[in-house]
Protein backbone atom coordinates (compact mmCIF):
# COMPACT_ATOMS: atom_id res chain seq x y z
CA UNK A 1 0.00 0.00 0.00
CA UNK A 2 1.20 3.45 -0.91
CA UNK A 3 1.41 6.00 1.91
CA UNK A 4 3.24 8.94 0.33
CA UNK A 5 1.13 11.00 -2.09
CA UNK A 6 4.24 12.53 -3.69
CA UNK A 7 5.48 9.13 -4.95
CA UNK A 8 3.96 7.28 -7.89
CA UNK A 9 2.42 3.86 -7.41
CA UNK A 10 2.69 3.04 -11.10
CA UNK A 11 4.64 -0.14 -11.90
CA UNK A 12 5.84 1.37 -15.16
CA UNK A 13 7.23 4.53 -13.54
CA UNK A 14 8.80 2.62 -10.65
CA UNK A 15 10.60 0.25 -13.03
CA UNK A 16 11.78 3.20 -15.13
CA UNK A 17 13.21 4.98 -12.09
CA UNK A 18 14.77 1.79 -10.73
CA UNK A 19 16.64 0.90 -13.92
CA UNK A 20 17.62 4.51 -14.70
CA UNK A 21 18.72 5.27 -11.14
CA UNK A 22 22.00 7.18 -10.71
CA UNK A 23 24.92 5.58 -8.87
CA UNK A 24 24.29 7.20 -5.46
CA UNK A 25 20.72 5.86 -5.43
CA UNK A 26 21.80 2.44 -6.73
CA UNK A 27 24.04 2.23 -3.64
CA UNK A 28 20.96 2.51 -1.41
CA UNK A 29 18.99 0.05 -3.56
CA UNK A 30 21.87 -2.43 -3.25
CA UNK A 31 21.50 -2.89 0.50
CA UNK A 32 21.95 -6.24 2.18
CA UNK A 33 20.46 -7.47 5.45
CA UNK A 34 22.74 -8.01 8.43
CA UNK A 35 23.15 -11.36 10.20
CA UNK A 36 21.23 -11.92 13.43
CA UNK A 37 24.32 -11.25 15.57
CA UNK A 38 25.15 -7.97 13.80
CA UNK A 39 21.49 -6.94 13.92
CA UNK A 40 21.46 -7.42 17.70
CA UNK A 41 24.78 -5.60 18.12
CA UNK A 42 24.08 -2.53 15.97
CA UNK A 43 20.24 -2.40 16.16
CA UNK A 44 20.11 -1.98 12.36
CA UNK A 45 18.39 -4.33 9.92
CA UNK A 46 20.18 -3.67 6.61
CA UNK A 47 22.99 -1.54 5.22
CA UNK A 48 24.37 -0.66 1.77
CA UNK A 49 26.95 -3.27 0.83
CA UNK A 50 30.60 -2.38 0.17
CA UNK A 51 33.74 -3.98 -1.15
CA UNK A 52 35.43 -5.76 1.75
CA UNK A 53 32.33 -6.96 3.61
CA UNK A 54 32.10 -10.69 4.32
CA UNK A 55 28.81 -12.20 3.16
CA UNK A 56 26.98 -15.50 3.04
CA UNK A 57 24.66 -16.40 0.14
CA UNK A 58 21.23 -17.48 1.41
CA UNK A 59 19.22 -17.86 -1.82
CA UNK A 60 19.74 -19.41 -5.23
CA UNK A 61 22.15 -21.95 -6.69
CA UNK A 62 25.17 -20.74 -4.69
CA UNK A 63 23.55 -20.68 -1.25
CA UNK A 64 25.48 -22.39 1.50
CA UNK A 65 27.40 -22.05 4.72
CA UNK A 66 30.74 -20.79 3.39
CA UNK A 67 31.47 -17.11 3.87
CA UNK A 68 33.12 -15.05 1.12
CA UNK A 69 34.50 -11.55 0.83
CA UNK A 70 32.88 -9.08 -1.58
CA UNK A 71 35.35 -8.53 -4.42
CA UNK A 72 33.34 -6.01 -6.43
CA UNK A 73 30.09 -4.07 -6.16
CA UNK A 74 28.87 -3.77 -9.76
CA UNK A 75 26.29 -0.99 -9.50
CA UNK A 76 25.62 -0.86 -13.24
CA UNK A 77 24.25 -4.42 -13.19
CA UNK A 78 22.83 -4.34 -9.60
CA UNK A 79 25.05 -7.30 -8.58
CA UNK A 80 28.00 -8.09 -6.33
CA UNK A 81 30.89 -10.45 -7.01
CA UNK A 82 31.99 -12.70 -4.14
CA UNK A 83 35.43 -14.23 -3.61
CA UNK A 84 35.00 -17.96 -4.33
CA UNK A 85 31.73 -17.88 -6.28
CA UNK A 86 32.85 -18.39 -9.87
CA UNK A 87 31.95 -20.50 -12.89
CA UNK A 88 33.95 -21.80 -15.78
CA UNK A 89 33.34 -20.54 -19.29
CA UNK A 90 33.45 -22.80 -22.36
CA UNK A 91 36.98 -21.65 -23.20
CA UNK A 92 38.19 -22.59 -19.70
CA UNK A 93 38.36 -19.10 -18.19
CA UNK A 94 36.72 -18.53 -14.81
CA UNK A 95 34.41 -15.59 -14.24
CA UNK A 96 32.72 -14.22 -11.13
CA UNK A 97 29.01 -14.88 -10.85
CA UNK A 98 26.86 -11.83 -10.11
CA UNK A 99 24.56 -12.13 -7.10
CA UNK A 100 21.99 -9.56 -6.01
CA UNK A 101 22.77 -8.09 -2.56
CA UNK A 102 19.29 -8.89 -1.21
CA UNK A 103 20.11 -12.61 -1.59
CA UNK A 104 23.06 -12.47 0.82
CA UNK A 105 23.49 -11.63 4.49
CA UNK A 106 26.39 -9.58 5.79
CA UNK A 107 28.35 -11.60 8.33
CA UNK A 108 31.24 -9.19 8.95
CA UNK A 109 31.34 -5.46 8.25
CA UNK A 110 34.30 -3.46 6.95
CA UNK A 111 34.23 -0.55 9.39
CA UNK A 112 35.39 3.01 8.83
CA UNK A 113 34.36 6.29 10.43
CA UNK A 114 31.60 7.04 7.91
CA UNK A 115 30.05 3.63 8.29
CA UNK A 116 30.24 3.79 12.07
CA UNK A 117 28.49 7.16 12.00
CA UNK A 118 25.78 5.80 9.70
CA UNK A 119 25.16 2.79 11.98
CA UNK A 120 24.88 5.04 15.03
CA UNK A 121 22.50 7.39 13.20
CA UNK A 122 20.26 4.52 12.02
CA UNK A 123 20.24 2.92 15.47
CA UNK A 124 19.31 6.25 17.08
CA UNK A 125 16.40 6.77 14.68
CA UNK A 126 15.16 3.22 15.38
CA UNK A 127 15.19 3.90 19.11
CA UNK A 128 13.07 7.00 18.52
CA UNK A 129 10.54 4.87 16.58
CA UNK A 130 10.39 2.21 19.30
CA UNK A 131 9.77 4.76 22.05
CA UNK A 132 5.96 4.61 22.01
CA UNK A 133 5.62 0.89 21.32
CA UNK A 134 4.49 -1.61 23.92
CA UNK A 135 6.48 -4.78 24.47
CA UNK A 136 4.94 -8.09 25.51
CA UNK A 137 6.29 -7.59 29.04
CA UNK A 138 4.67 -4.19 29.49
CA UNK A 139 1.32 -5.56 28.29
CA UNK A 140 1.53 -8.47 30.74
CA UNK A 141 2.33 -6.08 33.63
CA UNK A 142 -0.73 -3.91 32.99
CA UNK A 143 -3.19 -6.81 32.85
Amino acid sequence: MKFNKAVSGSRRKNRLRHFNAPSHIRRRIMSAPLSKELRQKHNVRSIPIRRDDEVQVVRGHYKGQQVGKVVQVYRKKFVIHIERIQREKVNGATVNVGIHPSKVIIVKLKMDKDRKAMLERKARSRQMLDKGKHSEESIMETS
